[in-house]
C-alpha cells in the first residue's frame, strides 16, 4: 500500500502516499499500519543527518500508537466500521513520516536536507498535527489505558514545536559564508572546509563523491520543471562538494574511483534500476523509439511527448494501447524515466537530447558555484603541472570527471591551461593515467577552442599514437572519439587522414573494440570520410568486409545505422560501391530493413541500397526487384518515415519500378543502345 522509493524511483522531499481504498477490509488496515508503524520503529537504529530531534519525537509517537494498534487488532471490533476513516488518515500519514525518515537517512543527500531543513521541519510538524486531528475524531471503546496514550499521542502531537536544529543551521550559515567567498574569488580556508565536512559526517573522497552525483542529479530533475527556483542553490552546493573533493580528500582507491568516474549522476539506485528494466521499455509505443521526452497518460501508459501529440493532432482521442476514450488529454511529464534513459543512453553511448544539460549549464556558469570551478581548475592545473605522482593522477581523475557533462567545466579547465599537461601524460607507462589523460582530453576536444589548442600542441599525433598502441583498449576508443571532434575542424581531417597508421588504426578498432570503441570509431570514419582524399584511403583499408562481417552480429540499433551510413557514404562514389556489392551486402542489408525496429537504421538502408543501385550497375537493381520482402518496408518507409526517408524510398521504387518497365518491354522491343542505370565493371 506503500510506493517504496527502493523499488520506484522517487524525487526526494517528494511525498508520494496513496490513500486505502474505500473498500479496504478492517484487518487489513489494521496490519498494514502495524506494518508501516515498524518500519518507522526501524530507523532508530539510523543515522539522522538532518532534524534528528524531529524525527526521534515523531518516532516515539508512532511507537506509542503502536501500543493502540495492536490492541484494536486483538480487541473488541464494535466500533471497526466507524474508525475506518480515521485510521485510512493515519495510514495516509505514515506513509508521508517513512518518506520522511528515509530523506533525513539518506547518505548522498545530506548537504541538500540541511540546506532544506526549514521544509523538512515544517513537513514533520504539518504530519503531526494531521495525526493530532485523525486521533481527535477517531471513536474508540479500548481499555482505560489504552485511550490515555492515544489522548498523550494526540495532546503531543499539537503540543511540540518542530523546529531548524541549531545545529543545522550553523551547518548551513558556513556553507552560505563559503559560497560568498567564492562569489568574491576568495579561496576559502581549508578548516571551514573542513568543518562543514566534518559535521555532516563526509570522512572520504567517495562520500563527497555520492553527495555531488546526488545534487547533479537534482539539477537534471530541477530543470525540468517550469519555476526552477532550487537551482542556484542546488548548484552552488554542488560546486561546494566539488570544491572540497579535490582539495581536501586524498585520492582513494584507483578501482572504485574510475568505475564511479563511469557511471552516471543517477547513483546507484538508478542503476539498479536500470539492471532490472529491459531497455525496450524505454521506447515508445508508437514510433519503437527511444525516449527523450517521456510523458504519461492518465491510462498509465507512457508514451514520448513528440509521437503522441502527433496521435492527437490526426483526431485520436484514445489511449493508443488501450484504445480507451480519453477524458482528457493532459501529459503529465515522466522525469524518473526519462532520467533513467538518459543514465542508460550515456553508459551505451547513446546520444541523448542534452537541453537539461544546457540548463544545467548556464545556471552553473552565473552562479555561485561558477567561480568556485575556476578557482579549482587553477588548483588542479597546478597540481597537474607540479605537484607530485600521486597528486598529478589524481588531478587527471578529477579533470576527467569534471569534463564528462559540463561544457562550462570544459571551458574553465581549458581556459587554466589544462591541455597541455595532459598531452604529455599520454605517453605515461601507467595504464590508468593514459587512460584518464585521454579521456579528458576527448571531454575537452567537444570545446572548440580546445581543439585549436590540441592541434598547436601537437596532440593530433600523440593522440593517434594511442589510438594505435594505447595501453588499454579503453584509451584507444577514447583517442577515436577524440579524433572524431578534431575532425570536425576541415584542415584535421585532411592531417588526420594523411597519418598512414589513423585509418587502419580506426578500421582496427570497429573490429577488435567493445561497442563503445566500434562507435567512436565509426563516426569519426565517418566525419573523415567528408574529405574526398579520404574516401579510398577508408576503402583499401579493409573496412567494408570488416562491416559486412559485423553487421549480423549487431545487437545495437545505434551501430548497425552506423555501419549503414558509413557504408552508404562509401558507396556514393563508384569505387566503394564496387567493394560493398563484392562483400555480399546486399541480402544483408535488405534483411536489416525487414527486421530492424529501428527508423534510423532503416533510412540508411534504402540510402545504401539507392547509392548502390545509383553507382554499382544494373546487377543491384535486378537483385532488389527480384526480392519481393523488400517492397512492404520501402512504402511502409513512405507513408510513415521521415521527410528525407520518404524522399528516399520514393526514388528507390521508382528507380526499380523503371527498371522493371524496362526490362519486360525488352521481350517485345529491341534493347537500348545504353542502360542509363548501368555502370559497367
Amino acid at each position: 500500500m506503500i510506493n517504496k522509493s527502493n523499488e520506484y524511483p522517487r524525487r526526494i522531499l517528494s511525498f508520494p502516499a496513496i490513500r486505502p481504498s474505500e473498500t479496504v477490509s478492517f484487518p487489513s488496515l489494521i496490519a498494514a499500519l502495524i506494518h508501516l508503524g515498524h518500519a518507522i520503529r526501524d530507523y532508530k537504529s539510523k543515522t539522522f543527518f538532518t532534524n534528528r530531534k524531529n524525527a526521534n519525537f515523531l518516532m516515539r509517537l508512532v511507537d506509542d500508537l503502536l501500543i493502540f494498534l495492536q490492541e484494536i487488532r486483538n480487541g473488541d471490533s464494535r466500533f471497526a466500521g466507524s474508525m475506518v476513516l480515521s485510521l485510512s488518515e493515519l495510514h495516509f500519514l505514515f506513509q508521508k513520516v517513512v518518506f520522511l525518515l528515509e530523506d533525513c537517512t539518506r547518505e548522498d543527500a545530506r548537504i541538500w536536507m540541511v540546506a532544506k531543513s526549514e521544509q523538512v521541519s515544517t513537513q514533520f510538524r504539518v504530519v503531526a498535527r494531521a495525526m493530532a486531528v485523525a486521533l481527535d475524531v477517531l471513536p474508540f471503546g479500548g481499555s482505560d489505558e489504552v485511550r490515555e496514550v492515544v489522548e498523550f499521542v494526540r495532546k503531543q502531537a499539537m503540543r511540540f514545536k518542530f523546529e531548524v536544529e541549531f545545529e543545522d543551521r550553523g551547518i548551513m550559515d558556513q556553507v552560505l559564508r563559503i559560497l560568498e567567498q567564492f562569489e568574491r574569488g576568495v579561496v576559502p580556508e581549508s578548516s571551514d572546509l573542513k568543518w562543514v565536512l566534518e559535521s555532516l559526517g563526509i570522512r572520504s573522497w567517495s562520500e563527497c563523491q555520492s553527495g555531488v552525483r546526488f545534487l547533479d542529479s537534482e539539477i537534471c530533475l530541477e530543470g525540468q520543471t517550469e519555476e526552477m527556483r532550487d537551482l542556484p542553490l542546488l548548484s552552488g552546493l554542488m560546486g561546494f562538494l566539488i570544491y572540497c573533493r579535490c582539495t581536501e580528500f586524498e585520492f582513494g582507491d584507483v578501482s572504485t574511483t574510475t568505475r564511479m568516474m563511469t557511471s552516471s549522476g543517477g547513483g546507484r539506485r538508478n542503476d539498479d534500476v536500470i539492471r532490472s528494466l529491459n531497455p525496450e521499455d524505454f521506447r515508445c509505443p508508437i514510433t519503437l523509439e527511444l525516449m527523450t521526452d517521456p510523458v504519461t497518460l492518465s491510462t498509465g501508459h507512457t508514451y514520448d511527448r513528440s509521437s503522441i501529440l502527433k496521435w492527437f493532432k490526426a483526431g485520436n482521442h484514445t489511449c493508443p494501447i488501450t484504445g480507451e476514450r480519453l477524458i482528457n488529454i493532459d501529459l503529465v511529464p515522466n522525469l524518473a524515466l526519462k532520467q533513467i534513459i538518459r543514465q542508460y543512453c550515456n553508459e551505451n553511448g547513446i546520444p541523448f537530447p542534452e537541453s537539461v544539460s544546457r540548463n544545467r549549464d548556464v545556471i552553473r556558469s552565473i552562479g555561485k558555484g561558477s567561480v568556485a570551478m575556476k578557482l579549482l581548475a587553477s588548483f588542479l592545473v597546478g597540481r597537474l603541472v607540479a605537484g607530485t605522482s600521486e597528486q598529478q593522477k589524481k588531478a587527471i581523475y578529477e579533470i576527467r570527471s569534471l569534463t564528462k557533462t559540463s561544457t562550462f567545466n570544459r571551458s574553465c579547465l581549458s581556459e587554466a591551461g589544462a591541455i597541455p599537461p595532459l598531452l604529455l601524460q599520454l605517453g605515461s607507462w601507467d595504464s590508468s593515467v593514459q587512460e584518464n589523460s585521454i579521456a579528458a582530453l576527448l571531454n575537452l576536444s567537444k570545446n572548440s577552442k580546445s581543439r585549436e589548442t590540441i592541434a598547436e600542441n601537437g596532440g593530433l599525433v600523440l593522440i593517434l599514437d594511442v589510438l594505435k598502441e594505447g595501453l588499454k583498449m579503453e584509451a584507444r576508443q577514447h583517442a577515436a572519439g577524440a579524433l572524431y571532434y578534431l575532425a570536425s575542424v576541415e584542415d584535421y581531417k585532411a592531417m588526420i587522414g594523411e597519418n598512414p597508421e589513423a585509418i587502419p588504426s580506426l578500421v582496427e578498432l570497429v573490429r577488435a573494440g567493445c561497442d563503445h570503441g566500434k562507435k567512436n570509431a565509426l563516426v569519426t570514419i565517418f566525419s573523415l570520410l567528408t574529405c574526398p582524399e579520404n574516401h579510398w584511403k577508408v576503402v583499401s583499408a579493409g573496412l567494408v568486409p570488416v562491416l559486412i562481417d559485423l553487421l549480423p552480429s549487431l545487437k545495437r540499433e545505434d551501430l548497425i545505422a552506423d555501419c549503414l551510413a558509413v557504408l552508404s557514404s562509401l558507396s556514393e562514389k563508384l569505387e566503394g560501391a564496387i567493394v560493398v556489392l563484392y562483400a555480399g551486402a546486399l541480402p544483408i542489408v535488405i534483411d536489416i530493413l525487414n527486421s530492424c525496429s529501428s527508423r534510423t537504421a532503416k533510412e540508411c538502408c534504402v540510402s545504401l541500397l539507392l547509392a548502390l543501385c545509383i553507382n554499382g550497375g544494373s546487377d543491384a537493381v535486378r537483385v532488389l526487384v527480384k526480392n519481393p520482402s523488400l517492397m512492404p518496408p520501402l512504402y511502409l518507409l513512405l507513408t510513415q518515415g521521415t521527410s528525407r526517408a520518404s524522399k528516399k524510398a520514393s526514388s528507390l521504387i521508382r528507380l526499380l519500378q523503371e527498371f522493371n518497365n524496362k526490362t519486360s518491354s525488352s521481350f517485345i522491343n529491341p534493347p537500348l543502345p545504353q542502360d542509363q542505370f548501368v555502370n559497367v565493371w
